[in-house]
């Protein structure tokens, strides 16, 4: 499987030889996170409409319920929503916060690797330190980059489902005001 990979991405070997260990944990990291994101855009855009209209569709057909009842049938449907809508978020602001910290821990292995060189050769040469220099750098800015990266996407979904959410429960208090509005 390795082969086909080299063979497909022909950097991506030596970019892994230039970040370390790290960087293979950051890529693994970034991968989750863009997956938990596609999920969550296609919930948003595709799942949660076609949801909505269902709920909704249950809440119009709530007739001869109490007050009481019909209090917590709404309530019962809006913490559904927020269920629905808040799913992986957190995990994905946590998978955020964590590549900018697996990036430190890669500058701080390639500068334990500076000074172990330094420490074995006895010389200062660029040659000894720029294995260590190289790590140092590449797993710093993967980190970076996957943190900005999904910063910026994970803001715009829970800004989103925000929004979502506000609109269904206006939806639904909407649809009670109609009902009493026409008896």
């Amino acid at each position: 499987m390795f082969a086909w990979i080299d063979n497909l991405f022909p950097w991506f070997g030596d970019m892994l030889e230039l970040g370390g260990d790290i960087l293979l944990l950051i890529i693994v990291m970034a991968a989750v996170m863009w997956g938990l994101i596609l999920e969550r855009l296609v919930f948003l855009m595709v799942v949660f409409p076609r949801k909505q209209k269902l709920l909704v569709s249950l809440w119009q057909q709530r007739d001869g319920m109490s007050d009481w009842h019909t209090a917590q049938f709404r309530q019962l449907l809006v913490s559904r929503v927020n269920r629905e809508m808040s799913r992986n978020l957190q995990l994905i602001s946590t998978i955020v916060k964590i590549c900018p910290l697996l990036g430190l821990l890669g500058t701080v292995m390639g500068m334990l690797e500076i000074f172990d060189a330094l420490a074995v050769t006895g010389n200062n040469s660029a040659r000894t330190t720029a294995g260590g220099v190289s790590k140092a750098t590449v797993s710093t800015m993967a980190g970076m980059v996957v943190a900005i990266s999904g910063l910026m996407i994970s803001n715009y979904l829970i800004d989103k489902a925000k929004a979502l959410k506000l609109r269904f429960q206006e939806n639904l208090s909407v649809n009670k005001l109609k009902e009493t509005s026409h008896a």
